[in-house]
């Protein structure tokens, strides 16, 4: 799947756009009640180069579009308050979820970010995605996310879509795994 640049209309109406929710970050520290949560992560290698090629792949979106997810992003790389539009399906049949860079984590060791949904997203919440290089050499990726359907569809859909978000991470999860 490849990346879209956003048109500066939808830029515009995305970066105005309100978050859905009221927990914005929580996904650095203690996950709120009242969401379905979720923390999954997966060792992915080890070494330097192992954890410079999945800090970069993490940074220019690759993990959404190796997972099969259109990206349609507000900057060709993650950045502070960039907007972007994820969707999945066909033709038709496509869900989109617009989103917003909440934070992003650059550091020696750790690399990633975390967006959290706009208006039109079919759940409520944020999720994070970070790369990490322990002391051991080993590299880890983790997914952290809480959320509760925001659409109709999505209540309609119910524990599906608990299964869905579950299905989602497993191949976020994979998409780094041959970096």
């Amino acid at each position: 799947m490849g990346l879209t640049v956003l048109s500066d209309q939808a830029r515009d109406r995305l970066a105005a756009a309100e978050l859905t929710y009221q927990e914005v970050g929580a996904t650095a520290g203690d996950l709120p009640a009242g969401y379905h949560r979720l923390r999954r992560s997966a060792t992915i290698g080890h070494g330097d180069q192992v954890f410079s090629a999945a800090s970069e792949a993490v940074r220019h979106w690759q993990v959404q579009r190796r997972a099969g997810l259109r990206v349609a992003a507000s900057s060709s790389s993650v950045a502070a308050n960039a907007t972007l539009i994820l969707g999945l399906g066909i033709g038709p049949l496509r869900l989109q979820a617009p989103c917003r860079v909440v934070y992003v984590v650059e550091e020696p060791r750790r690399s990633g970010f975390a967006y959290g949904t706009l208006a039109g997203h079919p759940e409520s919440g944020e999720e994070a995605f970070i790369v990490e290089h322990h002391p051991t050499g080993a590299v880890s990726f983790r997914i952290t996310a809480f959320s509760r359907p925001a659409t109709r569809l999505a209540r309609i859909a119910g524990p599906l879509g608990t299964i869905a978000q579950r299905q989602m991470t497993s191949r976020y999860l994979r998409t780094l795994a041959a970096t």
